[in-house]
């Protein structure tokens, strides 16, 4: 039987290999997601607290659907949903055409709208922290709507929102594990394969969980770092 170390090794008589893409692949799809689920959860925010009543409405049924749809059932509804909705699309355009999702993007899609819909609740209260009079401040002082919401509020709402952020970045990790469910050969899929090829279960997901707990404390520096640069400028000012 082989021992842990030639299985944990590089080449062929070790899975480490296949291993190590696979934290390639989660921590791009993870890195990938951020932007997008980041800018959502922001519009929708603004969405839920506007004067508008059809913008508000629209964010709170955008926000508890997606909350209250379990994340895996919203990452196969999403996997087997959007072909069948290009496919309709394209047999309108080009006759005889196919399309697909590749397994990457439909889970970066899944978990921007999962990231997105918890990111706004964090953004809605960074917002409600912010007084009213720092808004009257800008508009007496002849800033535009725009340029209040850039030079005074957006400083403010990064520094509130910051550490629920950085919260759900962490849970945005865990939830890549999510989209081995769909193909997509990121840590927990190649550990699965790496666990039913050499029968060595436990060893190989108890080391697929000790990598998710080296990038959650890789992030927590990083996190840490960005908050001690976000406080250094506040105080600064």
């Amino acid at each position: 039987m082989q021992s842990a170390l030639t299985l944990l090794s590089w080449g062929p008589e070790g899975w480490l290999d296949d291993i190590a893409a696979g934290v390639f692949v989660t921590v791009c799809l993870a890195l990938a997601t951020l932007p997008f689920g980041l800018t959502l959860g922001f519009f929708v925010a603004l969405a839920k607290q506007s004067e508008e009543p059809s913008l508000r409405l629209a964010g709170n049924i955008y926000t508890t659907i997606f909350r209250g749809i379990p994340e895996l059932l919203t990452l196969f509804l999403i996997f087997f949903g959007i072909p069948l909705i290009l496919q309709y699309i394209v047999r309108l355009v080009s006759p005889g055409t196919s399309a697909d999702v590749n397994s990457f993007v439909a889970g970066m899609i899944a978990l921007c709208f999962i990231f997105s819909s918890y990111s706004s609740e964090v953004f809605l209260s960074a917002f409600r922290a912010i007084p009213k009079g720092q808004y009257e401040g800008g508009y007496s002082v002849g800033l535009s709507i725009g340029q209040t919401m850039r030079l005074i509020v957006l400083p403010q709402l990064i520094r509130i929102a910051l550490p629920g952020l950085a919260n759900l970045w962490l849970i945005l990790l865990k939830d890549t594990a999510l989209v081995s469910a769909v193909g997509l050969n990121e840590i927990l899929r190649q550990s699965g394969v790496a666990a039913r090829v050499t029968k060595h279960a436990f060893l190989f997901y108890g080391f697929a969980g000790l990598i998710y707990l080296l990038l959650a404390i890789v992030s927590s520096f990083g996190i840490n770092a960005i908050e001690r640069a976000v406080g250094g400028s506040e105080v600064k000012r």
